[in-house]
């Protein structure tokens, strides 16, 4: 208050100011305050003052008690209304932000901050009449502001007046001038309001307008043959194509008018000439060859001719695969030779080497033919091309293991894994782990292996194979039982009728010396898959002989041996009629 007392003590100096200077200052406030006292003008500035200092150290609740408090000292100053107003807004008060943004614009209706910010508030009630009226009012003192008169154009759309539409498009063509975008927007609204003459004067006027512009003629062409003018839209491309012939706009046109008028001959003729065309851009090139085998008869009786437009583009050079992949797409929809299909990819592959569809695309057709050196030498370039592509490490290292190029194969998968990132698809990265536990498991490197695994289950825990094989090796090794049994029943709830999976979870109760149980679960084995291997049989016979049926274990340790188990352990066991652990 020590400001308000000061001033107040400055005014009552009556011999320090003249008389007029008093007058003058008396009058300046009056008209200011509109009939507010000079003694409440200074408290409201006080109070007003200190609210957006308040405002600005970031003391809201403060500021809005100050602001709440000059508003009642001085209620005809807009400016304290709106800034109250942009509080309400933050409370999710809305009447209270409409009364007092709307108090702000009835005391200052030339301000265009409170005009502007009172229309952003209709807007955000969804009230567009009250939006477009308080826009209508802002863009009389600001013509040349765009950005309200693209507010306007969006306004009137929501209520889809588009009479007043095209009135806000030609305000924008006094400020800059008119342009294609307009015009084509303008057209789009008489066609909505069923003007079709206004709709073409505007097209003529802007064809006019540009006479050295044939897109715009071409555009012309195109609005006469939708509107069923066709004899005058033949005649606008024929004039653009007179200018430039090879214009390839004006013949896509022309093609449309040929189908139109179901003139086959030359819709086929100009398709080539299109196809062959070294102006034609390869998009609009695949554009007709997808129409050519949407259009095609669905038999494939006129796969030839189509094969043949393919085969005519492709005497040109290609700056990219894409044109070939498509007819290697439509070859498959044929069924055709899995052998010419390859023969276009590896054209692809010639054409653009870092091409990852064609080159994967190659490899997964002839895995099955075990080509693995093939496959590698696939493989090695890609990951040159595309080092972050994990499957060209995945096939190579994969190729290699079934080479039994064991060594290879680690170090390529290890490269793979190095390309791992948080958005890896986990099936792959599992795989590679996985992989790798078994190259590692095979070299004897057991902790390594079974620290692949444990990478493998973290990005796949559901991986029933690999939970299969870890808990099997633990449980080989005598380790780990108990996490060896809970992997192995993950796998059997997976799948609760394979043979193998029941086998390595009996074969785990067993080393637990759960014998009853494990003999459950070896007969649930034996009844899902009669063919077992010898080494199976081998576990059926022990966990017989454990439970007290020697007559038994007897029949299956002969069958394993029969199977090609020569083990000298069986054969002691056949001999002592007995299970011996080691």
């Amino acid at each position: 208050m020590r400001f308000y007392n000061r001033m107040t003590k400055y005014l009552r100096l009556k011999n320090v100011l003249s008389r007029a200077t008093v007058l003058t200052t008396v009058l300046f406030f009056s008209t200011v305050a509109n009939a507010v006292s000079q003694d409440s003008l200074l408290r409201y500035k006080y109070f007003f003052l200190e609210g957006i200092r308040q405002q600005e150290m970031g003391n809201i609740s403060a500021s809005f008690d100050l602001l709440r408090h000059a508003r009642d000292i001085n209620p005809s100053a807009p400016e304290v209304y709106y800034e109250l107003a942009g509080y309400y807004v933050d409370m999710k008060d809305n009447k209270m932000a409409r009364l007092n943004f709307e108090r702000a614009v009835e005391l200052n209706p030339d301000n265009s901050t409170y005009q502007e910010r009172l229309g952003q508030f209709y807007i955000t009630q969804k009230e567009y009449d009250k939006a477009i009226a308080a826009y209508e009012r802002l863009y009389v003192s600001n013509k040349a502001r765009q950005d309200i008169i693209q507010i306007l154009f969006q306004l009137y759309g929501a209520q889809s007046n588009y009479k007043k539409m095209i009135e806000t498009l030609e305000r924008f063509e006094l400020v800059e001038g008119g342009n294609e975008q307009i015009s084509l927007t303008k057209m789009q609204l008489y066609e909505q309001m069923g003007e079709k003459r206004k709709e073409y004067e505007e097209l003529q006027s802007l064809v006019n307008k540009h006479p050295l512009e044939l897109n715009y003629r071409v555009m012309l062409g195109n609005w006469l043959l939708q509107n069923n003018r066709k004899k005058e839209a033949f005649a606008v491309y024929k004039s653009v194509l007179k200018e430039e012939p090879e214009n390839v706009a004006a013949q896509l046109s022309l093609l449309d008018y040929y189908r139109e008028t179901k003139n086959i001959k030359m819709e086929e003729d100009l398709t080539v000439s299109l196809l062959k065309s070294r102006k034609t851009d390869k998009e609009t090139k695949m554009t007709l060859l997808r129409h050519a085998i949407i259009n095609g008869r669905s038999d494939g009786s006129d796969s030839v001719s189509i094969l043949q437009l393919f085969d005519k583009v492709l005497t040109l050079p290609q700056q990219d695969a894409d044109i070939i992949m498509l007819k290697a797409a439509y070859m498959s929809l044929l069924k055709a030779p899995q052998e010419s299909i390859n023969r276009l990819y590896e054209q692809a592959i010639a054409v653009e080497p870092e091409n990852l569809r064609a080159r994967i695309a190659l490899i997964q057709s002839i895995w099955d033919s075990k080509d693995y050196d093939r496959i590698i030498e696939l493989c090695k370039p890609a990951q040159e091309y595309n080092p972050e592509e994990m499957a060209f490490y995945y096939f190579q290292g994969l190729a290699q293991y079934q080479k039994r190029d064991n060594e290879a194969a680690l170090v390529t998968l290890r490269k793979g894994i190095s390309q791992i990132k948080k958005d890896s698809n986990p099936d792959f990265v599992a795989d590679f782990y996985a992989i790798m536990g078994e190259i590692l498991h095979e070299k004897g490197l057991d902790n390594d292996a079974f620290a692949a695994f444990d990478s493998c289950l973290q990005w796949k825990p559901d991986n029933v194979e690999v939970l299969n094989n870890y808990a099997y090796y633990l449980s080989v090794l005598g380790k780990d039982l108990d996490k060896a049994e809970r992997m192995s029943y993950k796998t059997i709830k997976a799948n609760p009728t394979s043979s193998t999976f029941l086998d390595t979870y009996a074969w785990i109760l067993f080393q637990q010396q759960r014998y009853d149980e494990a003999k459950n679960y070896i007969e649930q084995a034996i009844k899902n898959n009669s063919e077992l291997n010898d080494v199976v049989v081998e576990h059926v016979g022990d966990i017989f002989s454990m439970t007290g049926n020697v007559e038994k274990a007897l029949e299956y340790w002969q069958r394993a041996l029969q199977k090609g188990n020569n083990s000298e352990l069986l054969k002691r066991k056949i001999q002592l009629r007995k299970y011996i652990a080691k």
